[in-house]
């Protein structure tokens, strides 16, 4: 069985809430990203393994179970580039709605135009 890959969109989501909420516990991190805490184990986890985060641990806090995940250099680093790579993505998923949005109201002024009732679908 494949494990599930990073893509873009969950390494952007998670790497960003850690920069803005670097002490948040994995299961609010989960709740955050709308994903199991197994899912959001394994992403921390691959983060992890390539560099781009690192677990460190509050040391005035009396609880010694509590740990923040703090961005490495590496880490801010991927953020910029996945983050520009997120922007293009989205841009073109606007432009390509924009697109369609034109059709469809096209296809609408057109049956309005023969007479057709296009706002109940009736002929």
């Amino acid at each position: 069985m494949n494990k599930p890959m990073l893509d873009d969109a969950t390494r952007y989501q998670l790497l960003k809430l850690l920069t803005e909420h670097p002490e948040s516990t994995q299961r609010e991190l989960a709740a955050a990203m709308g994903v199991s805490l197994g899912k959001a184990n394994y992403c921390l986890k691959a983060l992890v393994d390539k560099g781009l985060v690192k677990m460190g641990s509050f040391r005035s806090n009396p609880n010694k179970g509590v740990y923040a995940y703090l961005l490495t250099p590496e880490g801010v680093q991927e953020k910029a580039r996945v983050t520009v790579r997120f922007l293009h993505r989205k841009m073109a998923e606007y432009d390509a709605l924009q697109a369609e949005i034109a059709a469809l109201r096209r296809e609408v002024d057109d049956l309005a135009s023969s007479g057709l009732d296009a706002e109940r679908g009736a002929a």
